[in-house]
């Protein structure tokens, strides 16, 4: 109704004035003859309202449709009724949706084709890396282990690229089954024992429940711990030389945790630690962080419906947990 109103206001507006134009011309004339002056006043209000309520009624869907916003972009592509504007208006929207289907079938295909060549590229760099690092063992210590040391950061930096490129097709990468949770903190450990070495911090696992078996993701779930693990590493060394890999239940529901005994998270940087890019106080302490870990870590998370939380103390350290819901949880099951 305010729609048809407001498209029809100065069709009442000028009705309006000219009824009262013709009032004041018969004010200036003296009143003669007043009542056939009236009628015709009303008979010309009684043909307005009658139009008005045609003209509402009979395109009383048409008004709600453009004053109801679109659900589905498909209802965009309904007709509701017959008329020359409502006929006008389909035909643009029917063209506009063509174009914009196209625009995205574009847009889909280019960023196909722009994440095909990043999975390719980063799969080609693996192969010279290996090769320097294969090199770089016959050499002298202790240029053998800066090379290896550098090589590892690029292999880590071209596996956050991986997956960053991954995570915009994450559901159709998943393959959920049971994992055995000690067995990957094992594999994480063993993957990662150079680091652990150079940076003299080293890792403890306590498994306070008996062979904790939950459903997710593989391949996922070893890349959050990893990226866990290298933060805790990262900002701890230095400062300790150890951090606590924990696996434990909480009211049926399985937990991994890694807590570190390092610097802390700033309480200003709590709030945005998940944002993509986003480095902090710590980040740019230590100049190395890309702010695209934990934005990963918490994507893939979502995605796989467990949950993320942590709690941290500035000089005392931090603790991320990974948490399985209950039905997530087999051993409970």
């Amino acid at each position: 109704m305010k729609l048809f109103l407001k498209e029809h206001a100065l069709l009442i507006a000028l009705n309006i004035l000219q009824f009262a134009s013709i009032l004041i011309i018969y004010w200036l004339d003296g009143y003669r003859n007043l009542l056939p002056a009236l009628y015709a006043i009303f008979i010309g209000f009684f043909f307005l309202t009658c139009y008005l309520f045609y003209q509402y009624f009979s395109r009383r869907t048409f008004y709600q449709r453009l004053s109801r916003p679109l659900e589905t972009l498909d209802e965009s592509l309904q007709k509701h009724d017959q008329h020359p504007v409502s006929d006008a208006l389909n035909e643009l929207l029917r063209s506009q949706y063509k174009h914009y289907k196209q625009q995205i079938n574009k847009i889909g295909k280019e960023r196909e084709e722009h994440l095909k060549l990043m999975d390719h590229w980063v799969h080609q760099m693996k192969t010279p890396i290996s090769v320097i690092e294969l090199t770089a063992q016959n050499l002298d210590e202790p240029d053998s282990s800066s090379i290896r040391e550098e090589t590892e950061r690029m292999k880590s930096g071209l596996n956050t690229i991986l997956y960053m490129a991954r995570l915009r097709t994450i559901e159709q990468d998943f393959h959920i089954k049971p994992i055995y949770l000690e067995a990957l903190v094992h594999e994480v450990n063993g993957e990662n024992k150079r680091f652990y070495i150079r940076n003299k911090v080293y890792p403890k696992v306590e498994e306070r429940t008996g062979g904790l078996t939950v459903q997710t993701d593989e391949k996922w779930l070893f890349f959050i711990l990893t990226q866990l693990v290298l933060n805790a590493v990262k900002y701890s060394a230095g400062k300790s030389n150890s951090i606590l890999i924990s696996i434990y239940e909480r009211e049926r529901e399985a937990i991994l945790e890694v807590q570190d005994f390092g610097v802390g998270i700033p309480e200003e940087d709590k709030k945005r630690i998940f944002d993509a890019f986003y480095t902090g106080e710590n980040g740019r302490k230590f100049r190395e962080s890309t702010g695209m870990g934990l934005y990963l870590i918490k994507e893939a998370v979502e995605y796989l419906h467990h949950r993320i939380e942590f709690e941290s103390q500035v000089g005392d350290g931090t603790t991320f947990r990974v948490i399985f819901s209950e039905t997530q949880n087999l051993t409970t099951m």
